[in-house]
């Protein structure tokens, strides 16, 4: 366990944190929380490249760490009511789509490369995006000028791209394995 494990460790450690903060309300402390938790994400991750600190326990810790985090933050902001559900059920359903299909290829042959794809990148921005902007006008009171509908519907379309693509992916992936079987 090193520096950059342990500041890992933290951010997952932060998320019943988040949970409770929303449940209770208190949303200019769940933005804090939420800005703390973005932050130590690029410090583990400089950490873990600038001392040599990359790990096969990091490489996996993280994006535990960030999925929690986010999809925590969106079922917990779907039962405030802060979300749309028909949302927060395509963020879950894909984030389970994407693990249970790296984990029906790891099964089923041999375990494959994790490199996320630039449409999953963007989408993962864009919830980023949405939350910081919800808990921003929630804590704060900012108006936001139509942004959060716009980021909804741009979140809820990237997401159901991004789990085509890898449905594609690993369907093609999968079927190649069982011709080489």
């Amino acid at each position: 366990m090193n520096l950059a494990n342990l500041i890992t460790l933290g951010r997952l450690l932060a998320v019943p944190l988040v949970v409770w903060l929303i449940l209770t309300g208190d949303f200019a402390a769940t933005f804090w929380v939420f800005v703390a938790a973005g932050v130590s994400d690029a410090i583990d991750g400089y950490v873990a490249k600038h001392f040599d600190q990359r790990s096969d326990l990091g490489a996996l810790l993280d994006p535990i760490a960030d999925k929690t985090l986010i999809v925590s933050l969106f079922v917990t902001l779907g039962i405030a009511g802060d979300l749309p559900d028909w949302l927060v059920i395509l963020v879950v359903f894909r984030d389970l789509l994407i693990v249970g299909g790296f984990l029906l290829a790891a099964a089923l042959t041999q375990p494959i490369a994790w490199r996320p794809l630039m449409v999953s990148k963007v989408n993962t921005t864009l919830q980023l995006v949405l939350v910081a902007v919800l808990l921003a006008r929630l804590a704060f009171g900012f108006g936001d000028g139509g942004a959060i509908v716009a980021l909804v519907y741009l979140v809820g379309a990237t997401t159901v791209v991004s789990g085509a693509v890898y449905m594609v992916r690993w369907s093609r992936g999968l079927g190649d394995a069982e011709v080489e079987s």
